[in-house]
């Protein structure tokens, strides 16, 4: 049996914090703003499984509001639903996803961004795709006020 889920997410970019993409610290003016560290991809991973489990979206299960998970590494975040994913008897069969934002370039990064998640998912890096691109200048991406990530996961019972 498979599910599939997809997940989507954008925060704005602002000054004063660290910008981390899959689990990766990059060199930037700027991060992304929100309750927890603000990691687009692996919030967009996040919700695409928590999507193909059936169980709402990441918002739902770590609520902006609960203070318990303010300022928490979405590394953990994907930690914690993975062990659900696991107790629910999946695992991941691939990943698919892709970063939007104008800068920083992002391809010196990927490699390291697919380790972390497939370390976090106990998968080959090879079941992990990552794609980067522009919004052409266009929206508040394009504008350099935020960035977002789009992720589609398949799973499969174990």
């Amino acid at each position: 049996m498979f599910k599939i889920g997809q997940g989507y997410d954008v925060h704005q970019l602002v000054e004063g914090r660290d910008l981390i993409i899959g689990g990766e610290h990059l060199p930037f003016d700027k991060g992304l703003m929100g309750h927890s560290d603000a990691d687009v991809l692996l919030h967009a991973i996040t919700d695409a499984i928590i999507g193909a489990l059936g169980l709402g979206d990441i918002g739902h299960a770590f609520p902006d509001t609960d203070q318990a998970s303010k300022g928490i590494a979405s590394t953990e975040i994907l930690n914690q639903i993975f062990l659900q994913m696991i107790a629910k008897g999946y695992q991941v069969s691939n990943i698919d996803t892709t970063i939007i934002a104008e800068r920083p370039k992002m391809a010196a990064y990927l490699p390291k961004m697919k380790q972390n998640i497939a370390d976090i998912l106990q998968i080959s890096t090879e079941q992990v795709n990552i794609k980067a691109t522009t919004s052409e200048k266009m929206g508040f991406i394009g504008r350099e006020e935020g960035m977002g990530a789009q992720a589609v996961v398949l799973l499969k019972k174990i």
